[in-house]
This record gives C-alpha cells, sequence and structure tokens, in this order.
C-alpha cells in the first residue's frame, strides 16, 4: 500500500519580501494561465522556463529567463520547480531535478502511478526527493474534497468509484478511431472501465485526476475508473463517490474547459498557481505532498 508524506511545504528563506523565483517546464495552455497568474499577484515572481525552442515573445522580459535544457534550468536554481509539460516531461525531467535538490510541483499526476520496475514512480520520486532534501508536491487539479478522502483513507472497507465526463468535442481524436463525428454521439458513450493504472496508461492526459485520489488515499487498487463521453455534459465532469463506514460520500465538479484546450478544465491552472503559492508560504495543499 502506498503512503505519502502530508507534512507542510515550508519556503526556507523566512523572507516573504524577496522575488520569487518559480522553474516550469511546459508552456502550454495551463503554463502560460499560471505564469500570468503569478505574475499579478502581490508577491513579485520570475521565471525560469524551459523551452526546447526558444520564443522572441518573451525574450524581452525582465522577469522571464528562457532555458534550452534540464542542465540550464538546475542551474538556475529555482525556489521551486512546476511542471506542467506531460507524463513524459515527468519521467524524464523531474527526477534530476530532485536530485539537485528542488523540489517539483507536478501537475501530470497520472505518470505517478505507473509502474517504474521498482515500484510506482510516485515511490522512486518521493525517495529520490527524501534523499536530496527536496519535496515532490501534486496539486489538487480540477477536483477537491480531498482532505475527506485522506480522512477516510484508513479505512479497510473503502471503496472509491470515479467518473470522468466529458463532452464529446473533448475526445475528437477517440471519437475518429471509432469512425464516429462530435454530432453522432447521443447520450453517454463509454470509453474505458477499469483500474486506475490502466486509464492513466491509456488517456495520459486526461486521467490525472484518477491518480491524484489514488495519491491522496494511498491505493489505487480501491478506485474503479470509468470514462465516459457524454453529449449532455455541461462541462468536464468529475464524479466521485466514495463508500465506506465512515458513511457515504458524493462529489461531483463540473468544470468548465480552458478556452484553447477542451480537454484541460480551466480550474487546472488555478489549482497549480494555488499549489504554488501555498509553497512560498508554507500552507498544506492537497493532495498533501507525494
Amino acid at each position: 500500500m502506498l503512503r505519502y508524506d502530508r507534512s507542510f511545504v515550508v519556503n526556507g528563506s523566512g523572507d516573504g519580501m524577496r522575488v520569487r523565483h518559480i522553474g516550469l517546464i511546459g508552456v502550454g495552455a495551463i503554463g502560460r494561465n499560471v505564469v500570468a497568474r503569478l505574475s499579478s499577484g502581490v508577491a513579485s515572481s520570475r521565471f525560469t522556463i524551459l523551452r526546447r525552442t526558444l520564443e522572441e515573445s518573451d525574450a524581452g522580459s525582465a522577469m522571464i529567463t528562457q532555458v534550452a535544457n534540464v542542465e540550464a534550468m538546475i542551474a538556475a536554481a529555482p525556489d521551486v520547480v512546476v511542471e506542467v509539460a506531460g507524463h513524459h516531461a515527468l519521467q524524464e525531467l523531474v527526477p534530476r531535478i530532485l536530485e539537485a535538490g528542488i523540489s517539483v510541483i507536478a501537475a501530470s499526476a497520472g505518470s505517478l502511478v505507473q509502474d517504474d520496475g521498482e515500484g510506482s514512480l510516485a515511490e522512486t520520486l518521493q525517495s529520490c526527493a527524501a534523499k536530496h532534501g527536496a519535496r515532490l508536491i501534486v496539486p489538487a487539479g480540477a477536483i477537491g474534497g480531498l482532505d475527506y478522502l485522506a480522512a477516510v483513507a484508513p479505512l479497510d472497507d473503502l471503496r472509491i468509484e470515479y467518473t470522468s465526463r466529458k463532452p464529446p468535442n473533448a475526445w475528437l481524436d477517440e471519437l475518429a478511431e471509432r469512425g464516429l463525428q462530435e454530432h453522432q454521439v447521443e447520450g453517454e458513450l463509454v470509453l474505458f472501465e477499469g483500474s486506475v493504472a490502466e486509464a492513466a496508461r491509456l488517456y495520459p492526459r486526461n486521467l490525472n485526476v484518477a491518480a491524484t485520489i489514488a495519491l491522496t488515499i494511498g491505493d489505487a487498487g480501491r478506485i474503479r475508473v470509468r470514462v465516459v463521453i457524454d453529449s449532455r455534459a455541461a462541462g468536464n465532469t468529475h464524479e466521485i463517490e466514495s463508500i465506506s463506514a465512515a458513511g457515504r460520500a458524493r462529489f461531483e465538479f463540473i468544470n468548465a474547459p480552458a478556452p484553447s484546450n477542451p480537454k484541460t478544465s480551466m480550474v487546472t491552472a488555478l489549482s497549480v498557481a494555488h499549489c504554488v503559492e501555498a509553497f512560498f508560504v508554507g500552507r498544506v495543499s492537497f493532495p498533501p505532498g507525494v
């Protein structure tokens, strides 16, 4: 059974007035939104952004430095690195950053429940972080209620049903593989039923929520996942039902999609930015740091 550190994330400087130095891997819809929100806050922030191809649009900003590889990111020595680039980036780059003693806020939670041959990647990275004095932190992302799930996690009879329900325009590629177009979906079309690990493997860009729940309760085996395309869905919907000796709880989150990516909820970037803020002021965030 997986168990994770639930302690505080603390900025050791004790200097609330200094400029915060934030590393960023991933400059898609989520990454750009995170930068915009953290730049407009009360505290001053500067960013080191890892890009394979440098962009002129950021070249003139005094608060943004671009680097082309992970070695340059490590050499820049940010206070924390935010990963919003997807599963490959988490698997390939995050271990090296943790080995350098730099804490990471990892949004691509789906990778963390995958088996890397020596257990889950979460366990491997947790061990690496602890060894080098860093922290691996996972933002809540598109959902809430994780404090309740963490509280009932020790109960042996806990079972969780998680359903990801999104409108057809979030699954155009998957529909095309089945010879279907968006307008041909009427009502529900069940895309997947099964385990967290298999869901994350098949849909790595869409099942971070399932992985986040698994990391929170410490046991992916107690979660059943359904992925549903639903023409009646009002937005990206996450349904979580928890059944245990403590009672039955049901959470439903209907999130507006990000304007530039219908597979991503707008609230995800808000959650990542909130997690960064929590890192610097030393608050607990959920799921409680891997």
